[in-house]
């Protein structure tokens, strides 16, 4: 199989070098994802563009974060799962939600639970959702909208997911503290 080279600012492709340069100067380093993205500077700027809409959206940092981890748990994506528990920390998504997530475990907030039900309902029947779910979403607080930005952060996170299993992409030093194993969790 082919191998995947994890570029940086440096030695990246033309067209993708001012996006790394900008990824780089806000985390202040190059997450090992967005080098493997560089390979095609169409899919750094997608990368970048639907993350921005995203966040531009309804849903609080938390919650976004929940949906991201939710997808990455649910497509088994260790690389993304130990991103997503790094970064819903930072954004303040509660431990206990973060570890039932990534261990299969009911989650403790009424509201927070609905959501990553949703989230894996969308996943799992890719999005042949029962009238009755999507109902349930919106009674439990969520509107029409925040249906469709549910699908957006799973297409955010299919995109990054997909490529993450065929590239092997290795987890940055940052991330090693909340690394994950697909074989030994059990997703909800």
């Amino acid at each position: 199989m082919a191998t995947f080279d994890v570029y940086n600012p440096n030695n990246g492709p033309e067209g993708s070098r001012e996006d790394m340069l900008a990824v780089q100067e806000k985390y202040g380093f190059m997450p090992n994802i967005y080098g493997v993205f560089a390979e095609s500077p169409a899919v750094i700027k997608a990368y970048l563009a639907l993350t921005n809409l995203l966040n531009s959206g309804s849903f609080s940092p938390a919650e976004q974060q929940l949906m991201l981890l939710t997808v990455s748990a649910l497509n088994g994506c260790e690389y993304c799962v130990a991103a997503h528990t790094m970064v819903g920390k930072m954004s303040h998504l509660d431990d206990a939600i973060i570890e039932a997530v990534r261990n299969g475990l009911p989650i403790p907030d009424a509201r927070m639970a609905a959501l990553h039900h949703f989230t894996r309902q969308l996943v799992e029947k890719r999005g042949w959702l029962d009238e009755s779910e999507v109902d349930n979403f919106i009674a439990a607080g969520f509107s029409k909208a925040q249906v469709f930005e549910v699908a957006l952060a799973n297409s955010i996170k299919t995109l990054s997911n997909y490529i993450n299993h065929m590239a092997d992409t290795p987890l940055d030093e940052a991330m090693e503290p909340f690394a994950w194993k697909k074989d030994q969790a059990k997703v909800a």
